[in-house]
């Protein structure tokens, strides 16, 4: 897989040194083999949550992130959720080297969510969401096949998060910016 976006290349190239060579790749190793020190700079001085979803075809093979930053910046948040995305997400088996050349990858940055009292402030096509209720928790990235009103969205999302029917919940909205 060729990509042009270096969200994306870091992404792939954490999956490739994992199942090329069993090591897990750093962004400290990875920021060597590129000429590009604004970019650079921009990573490291950027926290926030990330999903790396994979997709084989039109099918979904990995999808995992976080929502808020757990790590130093978002180039590691990447590495380590591409790397969750292509050997643990638990809905799949992990990712083989006979896949590589047919994956394609998404990253999304996540900007900071806003909490929103109306269904009439949520577009499903811009915005994603994540419902909470009594501890539990479920994110919807925006703009997916399929999800094309905010219902769907919320529904989708409080069913992730185990939320029941009717419970009341908190419902957060936030944009992304996403590199394929």
């Amino acid at each position: 897989m060729k990509t042009s976006n270096y969200y994306v290349e870091l992404a792939l190239r954490a999956i490739e040194e994992r199942i090329k060579r069993g090591r897990t790749l750093t962004f400290a190793q990875y920021k060597e083999e590129i000429d590009n020190e604004e970019w650079i700079k921009e990573v490291e001085s950027l926290q926030a949550g990330a999903f790396v979803s994979l997709y084989k075809g039109d099918e979904l093979r990995g999808c995992i992130g976080t929502v808020e930053a757990m790590e130093e910046h978002i180039g590691e948040e990447i590495i380590k959720n591409a790397l969750e995305a292509a050997f643990f997400d638990p809905r799949f088996v992990p990712v083989e080297k006979e896949e590589l050349e047919r994956l394609s990858i998404s990253v999304d940055v996540l900007k900071e969510k806003e909490l929103v009292e109306s269904k009439a402030d949520l577009d499903p096509k811009k915005y994603g969401v994540v419902v909470e209720h009594e501890g539990k928790r479920g994110l919807l990235l925006p703009d997916l096949v399929g999800v094309d009103t905010p219902d769907k969205q919320l529904d989708i999302a409080a069913k992730k998060a185990g939320i029941m029917e009717g419970e009341k919940m908190k419902v957060y909205r936030f944009e992304v910016l996403r590199y394929k």
